[in-house]
């Protein structure tokens, strides 16, 4: 792949195409196991993947090659300006969220949460943010009773990212997100998780999990990627 395409990389791995971007499902193997990268006879390059010692399940692409993450600033869920640059230094882990959902969006907030407590002291270095995708709630209040309702406001490294309807079409177009607007109920929107690394740069984009008793797998699984990349 010798040009990167968020859009592309989205809709292969939210399709039928996904093995051709070479999504690894991240498993326990037990102790004398090996990485994903080493079963799939790339053993030189087992190291640069995350560990699956972990009984995680998650679902990662690489992105093709590694390149800084678009920068943008927006503003969270207590009015404060936040921006992608100002977070050089620590993981950040994206994901377009909408604080008017019922069904994903809660799902991801719980495993953040858990991420969070298994990342015990490197939880200080990694930050969890929401970008709003919902244009008919974007004020700050809006967000924050997102994250309140769901105990996201607990995590000192949380923010819920919101603007105006023009500042956020432009985090969406730059990250391939598609968003169908919804006055009356849930927007229908692309749901990737994003992994930037403390130099900047994406590393890795995952599939979100829709299934409620395996939030406690999921949430272990983002906090061994974020891990994985302070290390």
């Amino acid at each position: 792949m010798t040009t990167f395409s968020r859009r592309a990389l989205a809709l292969a791995l939210t399709g039928a195409t996904a093995a051709a971007v070479a999504v690894v499902l991240l498993a326990d193997v037990g102790a004398g196991g090996s990485s994903p990268a080493a079963a799939a006879g790339n053993g030189a390059a087992a190291a640069r993947w995350p560990s699956a010692s972990l009984q995680n399940v998650l679902s990662l692409a690489k992105v093709p090659p590694a390149q800084k993450a678009p920068l943008f600033a927006l503003t969270d869920q207590h009015g404060r300006h936040v921006s992608l640059a100002a977070l050089r230094g620590k993981v950040v882990v994206l994901e377009p969220m909408d604080p008017h959902c019922t069904d994903i969006c809660p799902i991801v907030s719980q495993e953040f949460v858990i991420a969070a407590q298994r990342l015990g002291a490197k939880a200080r270095q990694v930050v969890f943010l929401g970008v709003n995708v919902n244009q008919y709630h974007e004020r700050p209040a809006d967000v924050d009773a997102f994250s309140r309702h769901h105990g996201l406001d607990r995590l000192a490294n949380w923010h819920f990212l919101t603007g105006s309807t023009a500042a956020l079409k432009r985090v969406w177009h730059a990250y391939g997100i598609s968003v169908q607007p919804s006055k009356t109920g849930d927007v229908v929107h692309s749901a990737l998780m994003w992994f930037v690394d403390p130099q900047g740069r994406e590393r890795w984009v995952a599939t979100p999990n829709y299934d409620k008793p395996q939030i406690p797998r999921f949430g272990a699984g983002i906090a061994s990627v974020a891990s994985h990349l302070l290390d």
